[in-house]
């Protein structure tokens, strides 16, 4: 699963490297983003938009808005088929952008954080879903929800989850609304390569990320 995630890098450095063309997103960046809250939400329609969306998904048909609390990741294996993603998979795609997210090892009754991120130390989008649902006072709420896989063998010493990341160069097929290779679509939702990652135990407490030595987690220059 994915419960918790970073995202410290500037927002004006995730407009450059999602080639951002509509900003409409007023979300503040944090080290411990969670399920309940607004995250910044990459989707397309005719351009690339940064918007707000609120992590934990609503379907479009559901009476009761709470269901969101509960839909904060959807599974790659069921995705596609699930009613309550389905649409969303077909036609509302995003990224979510990050740097990094948080997983927990069980060891015995103790919990002990796990820190996840790409050894470039760039921002990445996970892959996710989005919808608009309205409230019975008639006000469009988007909602979005992180697509969860099997572990690479990195994360699975922790969990028997972790999110998807979508690589850089498919980004744009990821979010395309036009596409509907549901094959390739499904093709993406795999284990991030393990040797492109980095894991640091963090704070159970603070859930701060620690500085690594060799290199700098959150490099907000120029991304090409």
């Amino acid at each position: 699963m994915c419960g918790r995630f970073v995202l410290l890098t500037d927002l004006s450095v995730i407009v450059q490297s999602f080639g951002i063309e509509e900003m409409a997103c007023q979300c503040r960046t944090g080290n411990s983003i969670s399920p309940g809250q607004h995250i910044a939400t990459v989707i397309r329609d005719d351009k690339n938009r940064l918007v707000d969306t609120r992590w934990g998904l609503i379907p479009s048909w559901s009476k009761d808005p709470s269901i969101g609390y509960r839909m904060f990741n959807a599974r790659a294996e069921t995705a596609a088929e699930k009613p309550s993603f389905r649409s969303a998979f077909h036609k509302r795609r995003c990224l979510i952008p990050a740097d990094g997210f948080y997983e927990w090892q069980k060891l015995g009754k103790v919990k002990k954080p796990f820190y996840f991120s790409l050894t470039s130390g760039r921002p990445f989008g996970f892959a996710g879903l989005y919808e608009i649902w309205t409230s019975p006072e008639g006000e469009p709420i988007r909602t979005s929800t992180i697509i969860t896989t099997r572990p690479n063998e990195l994360v699975r010493s922790i969990h028997d989850r972790m999110p998807v990341i979508v690589p850089k160069d498919k980004e744009r097929q990821w979010i395309d609304p036009l596409n509907h290779d549901r094959e390739m679509l499904l093709s993406l939702l795999k284990p991030y390569p393990p040797d492109e990652m980095s894991m640091f135990e963090v704070d159970a407490k603070a859930l701060y990320v620690p500085k690594a030595p060799t290199r700098m987690l959150f490099d907000s220059g120029p991304i090409r």
